[in-house]
């Protein structure tokens, strides 16, 4: 990191805020720890914005998007090129942050950078297919077309799960668009907002075309919604902040994306291969230690198969490293935080309680939670419906694929599901009849590419993210008419 972006205060790294291309710090001299999830040690800290560190922020993006806004498109993609080459050369960095601010293992981690860097390159690719189209007229001698341009600034609120990867992405196709961009990463991991900025700027990026202005939620999101001149919103978290969210854009009439919670289901049908299907719903459960919003943590299996995939499976969870994030051979780190853990507890002994049976896990040693599976789970069971946010899956027995399919889309959520079967036409049934955004054949539910329209339905998400779907959010198009020689009007 750029020695002015931090201070070193008792030993401790104290970053600041990164605004109009500079490192500044809070007026109100408030900052915060930032806590490595692995031992619950502070590892850095961080200046807190403030309403006015909020204001210059939205300031600057605001009078940089002139001049960023009527940019040529190669200069974006040679800025986004270069950022992918910067991180490219500062993996280790990090990948080092990843791990100590957001627990994240080794090799999670990795691809979590490997993934930012296609998206940029992603989007430098699109920056040249931002088109509009010609229409055909009804008035003799005119020309109708339609064009695209940029919004101006864009907010963007991201979360702690993957703060690198759902941060970038954002940014990326925001810029490749020509807006300019205010940043508020999650409380729980606000070094990687810094780490950003950090690249972006020595990237080449101009003044003011990206702002990162960690804070509480509460104080920086008020000031970000009520300021006219934030065109859009862009959240990834939580349903119940989101919906708020919602409000409060509506209130404004400003323009929002969401992509929220789920309890995303995977179905597999009798005439899968139990093998494959075990490997794919172990990693869709217990990547990142279940801490994903993808996750399928409500597995759904033909009547057939149930207990020859239930023995497969749990002995399949019982080999799953748990252990500290450094260590490369660990596949589930720790927790974000003490009250998850208490989360999923409690969801664990409700559900002891109405009769459902932990078959394996069910316990954790500090952050660190065992890989979890439940059978005899009902749907009056909170887990049932809750996202768990951990390493916790329920095995429920369906008796076909019509009653798979009603208790996959049981739920308020509706991100992405999955079907593991060998019939194509069932397979494609189910894919059109599943209430969610993103159904996965003969694979889990975990899977992305930048260039995909990402995002659920229902109470899982409102917009898309991703390539072609990206510039329809981050673009409005104006109409535009030319009228050739003279129009004859009736009076």
């Amino acid at each position: 990191m750029n020695p002015a972006s931090y201070d070193v205060v008792d030993g401790v790294r104290t970053y600041k805020l990164f605004i109009g291309g500079a490192w500044t710090s809070s007026s109100r001299n408030i900052v915060a720890d930032s806590l490595n999830p692995a031992d619950g040690a502070v590892f850095a800290r961080i200046q807190q914005a403030g309403a006015d560190e909020v204001l210059e922020a939205i300031g600057a993006a605001h009078a940089a998007f002139g001049k960023w806004g009527s940019s040529l498109a190669s200069e974006r993609e040679m800025i986004l090129l270069k950022t992918a080459d910067v991180i490219e050369r500062r993996t280790d960095e990090i990948r080092d942050m990843l791990i100590d601010e957001c627990g994240s293992v080794f090799n999670k981690a990795l691809w979590e950078i490997s993934y930012v860097t296609d998206c940029l390159r992603s989007a430098a690719g699109d920056v040249r297919h931002v088109m509009g189209e010609t229409m055909p007229v009804t008035q003799p001698g005119q020309i109708s077309m339609s064009v695209r341009r940029p919004l101006g600034v864009v907010a963007g609120i991201a979360p702690f799960n993957s703060p690198f990867l759902l941060s970038m992405k954002k940014i990326a196709f925001a810029l490749a668009a020509g807006n300019t961009f205010v940043l508020k990463p999650s409380e729980e991991t606000p070094i990687s907002g810094a780490l950003i900025a950090d690249i972006f700027d020595e990237a080449g990026l101009p003044a003011g075309v990206l702002n990162v202005v960690p804070g509480v939620p509460a104080e920086v999101g008020d000031l970000i919604m009520a300021d006219p001149r934030v065109r859009l919103v862009t959240f990834t978290g939580s349903t119940r902040t989101g919906r708020k969210l919602a409000v409060e854009a509506a209130r404004h009439l400003k323009k929002f994306t969401l992509e929220m919670g789920g309890k995303s289901p995977l179905i597999v049908l009798k005439d899968a291969d139990l093998d494959y299907a075990v490997d794919a719903a172990a990693f869709g459960v217990f990547l990142h230690q279940g801490q994903v919003c993808m996750a399928n943590s409500k597995i759904i299996l033909e009547a057939p198969i149930f207990d020859a995939f239930c023995e497969r499976f749990v002995a399949k969870a019982k080999t799953i490293p748990v252990g500290h994030p450094r260590e490369a051979t660990s596949v589930i780190g720790p927790l974000i935080r003490d009250s998850q853990c208490a989360f999923i507890d409690a969801q664990l002994a409700e559900a002891t309680d109405k009769g459902a049976t932990i078959v394996t896990g069910g316990k954790h040693e500090g952050r660190y939670f065992q890989p979890t599976v439940l059978t005899g789970v009902t749907r009056d069971m909170r887990i049932y419906h809750e996202e768990s946010f951990g390493p916790v899956v329920s095995l429920i027995r369906v008796e076909d694929a019509e009653e798979a399919l009603e208790v996959a889309n049981d739920t308020e959520y509706g991100l992405s599901a999955a079907v593991i079967t060998n019939d194509l036409q069932k397979a494609m049934d189910l894919s059109l009849r599943l209430e969610s955004g993103m159904v996965h054949v003969n694979d889990c539910t975990i899977t992305d590419e930048p260039h995909v329209p990402f995002g659920g339905v229902k109470n899982s998400g409102f917009g898309r993210e991703g390539g072609r779907s990206s510039w329809e959010e981050l673009t409005e198009q104006k109409w535009i008419t030319i009228q050739l020689g003279k129009r004859e009007f009736p009076f």
